[in-house]
C-alpha cells in the first residue's frame, strides 16, 4: 500500500451545473446530496481505504487552494499542486506524475475525477485492488470501463477484445457517439463507458509521456530539479501556460499499443449535466427529482428541482424541467435543452460584466 499513489484532479468549473456551480466553488467542492461531504471529498473518502493520505495528490486551479485544503484538512498544502491556468488533462496528470517521479522511482498510481458520483462503494475497491495488483506486475495503461445501464450519449466508449476475463486488451476509443451509434454500443456488448478513472505505474506512464506527447514531457523535465522544492511553483507557473492543451485520451490513451481496460460495474456516473444527476436521483410517482429543498407538485412530472434547504417550492404544471437556484441566480431550463445553460452563463457574463458566474 506504502507504493501506492493517487491524483484527483480537481481543477474543472463546472459550468453545466451552473447556477449551483460558479467559478467560485464548482460542483466538486459542492454536496449535492446533503450529506455533508462534497464531491471531492466523497472521493478522498474512497481511495483512502488503498492509498496513504500522504500519498494523495489534488491537482487544481491555484484559485482553489485554501477550498482544497479547507476541505481536506487531512492533507498539508504541499500536496495540493496547483495549475496557473487550465490547460486540460495530460498537462495536470504530467505535472502530478512528475512530482511523483521526485519522490520515489517505483509507484503504482491512479487518477480519479473529483466529480464523480460511486454507489456501490466496496465494488469500486475491489475493482481498484485488481488494478493496482495488474500495473504492478505490467507495463501497461488501464482504464476502468463501465458497463453501460442504456444507450448513453453524453459518454465515451470503449471496444472491449475477445476475451474470458474482466481485463481486457482495447480494440478502439470512441467520442460521444450520436445516438443511432449508442444504440448499437449498447446492443452488441462489445463496448463499455469510459471511466476517465486510469491506473498505471510510474515507469509506463513516464515512458507514455516520453515516447506520444514529448512536446510535454520535454517541458517537465526541463525543471526535473526543481520539483518537490521551494522553486516547484516559480518554475510551473512559468512553464505550464506554455503546455498544449490535450486530454490524456486523446494525447496518449488513443495512441499506445499496449492498453488494456478493467471491465466493471460500480455504480459509477459522471455528474457532468443536470440530466446525469436527475437520472441517477431518487424520484417520486410522478418521475420529479427535489434536492436540499422541499417541494410540492400539482400536475407536474419528470422535473429536477434544486434549491437552498430552507426553501419550498410549489410548482404546477411543469413537465420536463430543471428548477434551481443558488445565491443570487435562479434558473427555469427545459431539461432536454440543458445544453444550452452553457450559452446562458456566457450571455449573462456579457450583459452583467461576469455579476453571476
Amino acid at each position: 500500500m506504502q507504493n501506492n499513489y493517487c491524483i484527483i484532479m480537481a481543477g474543472g468549473v463546472g459550468s453545466r451545473f451552473w447556477p449551483f456551480s460558479r467559478n467560485d466553488r464548482p460542483k466538486q467542492f459542492l454536496d449535492f446530496f446533503g450529506t455533508g461531504r462534497s464531491l471531492l471529498q466523497m472521493t478522498f473518502d474512497r481511495v483512502r481505504h488503498l492509498v496513504p493520505a500522504e500519498n494523495i495528490l489534488i491537482v487544481s486551479n491555484v484559485i482553489y487552494k485554501e477550498l482544497i485544503l479547507e476541505q481536506l484538512p487531512e492533507i498539508s498544502a504541499s500536496q495540493v499542486l496547483l495549475e496557473p491556468n487550465r490547460r486540460n488533462t495530460a498537462p495536470c496528470i504530467a505535472y502530478a506524475v512528475n512530482r511523483i517521479k521526485s519522490m520515489t522511482d517505483k509507484a503504482n498510481i491512479i487518477v480519479a475525477p473529483s466529480d464523480h458520483l460511486i454507489m456501490k462503494e466496496a465494488d469500486f475497491l475491489d475493482t481498484i485492488r485488481i488494478g493496482f495488483e495488474f500495473i504492478e506486475k505490467n507495463d501497461c495503461l488501464l482504464t476502468l470501463g463501465i458497463k453501460p445501464s442504456r444507450p448513453e450519449t453524453g459518454y465515451g466508449y470503449i471496444q472491449i477484445d475477445e476475451g474470458e476475463t474482466s481485463l481486457r486488451r482495447v480494440k478502439t476509443f470512441t467520442e460521444k457517439p450520436n445516438a443511432e451509434l449508442a444504440q448499437i454500443f449498447y446492443e452488441t456488448g462489445e463496448f463499455f463507458w469510459n471511466s476517465g478513472i486510469f491506473l498505471w505505474n510510474l515507469q509506463t506512464i513516464v515512458q507514455a509521456f516520453d515516447k506520444l506527447l514529448p512536446e510535454v514531457s520535454t517541458k517537465f523535465n526541463a525543471g526535473k530539479e526543481f520539483f518537490n522544492t521551494e522553486k516547484e511553483q516559480e518554475f510551473i507557473d512559468q512553464m505550464y501556460p506554455s503546455c498544449p492543451n490535450i486530454s490524456i485520451d486523446y494525447g496518449i490513451m488513443e495512441k499506445a499499443s499496449d492498453v488494456y481496460v478493467l471491465c466493471s460495474d460500480f455504480g459509477w456516473t459522471d455528474l457532468g449535466t443536470w440530466g446525469s444527476l436527475y437520472e441517477m436521483s431518487p424520484k417520486d410517482e410522478h418521475e420529479n427529482v427535489t434536492l436540499k429543498c422541499k417541494t410540492a407538485f400539482y400536475e407536474s412530472e419528470n422535473n429536477i428541482v434544486v434549491l437552498p434547504s430552507e426553501k419550498l417550492a410549489v410548482i404546477q404544471d411543469l413537465k420536463g424541467y430543471i428548477v434551481a437556484e443558488s445565491n443570487n441566480v435562479l434558473l427555469i431550463c427545459k431539461l432536454e435543452e440543458e445544453q444550452r445553460i452553457r450559452q446562458f452563463v456566457n450571455d449573462m457574463n456579457v450583459k452583467f460584466d461576469g455579476k453571476f458566474n
